[in-house]
């Protein structure tokens, strides 16, 4: 009858045991699945920047193809009415103070940089007053590379950088040292994104 009942004490003894250990690589279990779940949710909003930042930049170089004469007023807005204020080899946008209610009064490059600048801010999605239709701290530059030259036997194309620069949630390399926009703004440079591209504007009627 004893030994029957030291058996009964030992089974018990070691089903609680196994019990606690299972908790314990149960809870290990979940902590791991937080933080994986965690770093999904960032790579997902890191994607989605990133597919905001393409749609913008591909935005502009549209408007800059259908307007062939605007391209270099919108690299340097110092040749039409300047939204933002800026006036420099290369045309920040997505700062200052571009006023919404100008973009369908403003024609060619100034409307162009009005809304390119207010889509930047993230005008486009808006909740509860606050815009957030762009990525974070979403900044677009254009930069020309080459003046356009209608000289006669010279009809050089105008060429030009077109960027989207914003803040990434995580550190990863930093940019090129030729990619410029939106450097420094961020704090630490592998914070930084951006995405680039070339726009050559030819001159058709040039010989």
């Amino acid at each position: 009858m004893n030994d029957t009942l030291r058996n009964v004490r030992i089974e018990r003894g070691a089903t609680l045991l196994e019990v606690l250990i299972t908790i314990v690589i149960l809870a290990f279990g979940l902590l791991g699945l937080v933080g994986l779940e965690a770093k999904m949710q960032t790579s997902e909003v890191e994607s989605y920047q990133r597919a905001q930042a393409i749609l913008l930049l591909n935005d502009m170089v549209d408007r800059m193809n259908a307007q062939l004469g605007s391209a270099n007023a919108l690299a340097n807005p110092g040749d039409v009415p300047a939204v933002d204020g800026y006036a420099s080899s290369t045309e920040v946008y997505g700062t200052g103070h571009s006023d919404p209610t100008t973009c369908p009064t403003a024609q060619g490059a100034a409307r162009d940089q009005c809304e390119w600048s207010m889509a930047l801010k993230g005008a486009a999605e808006t909740k509860s007053g606050t815009n957030l239709g762009a990525m974070i701290g979403a900044r677009g530059c254009i930069t020309q590379l080459q003046a356009p030259n209608t000289n006669t036997g010279v009809c050089t194309p105008g060429i030009y950088l077109v960027s989207v620069a914003w803040q990434g949630l995580n550190m990863t390399a930093a940019p090129a040292a030729g990619a410029t926009c939106g450097q420094n703004s961020y704090g630490d440079e592998k914070y930084r994104r951006i995405v680039s591209a070339r726009v050559v504007i030819g001159l058709p009627s040039c010989s």
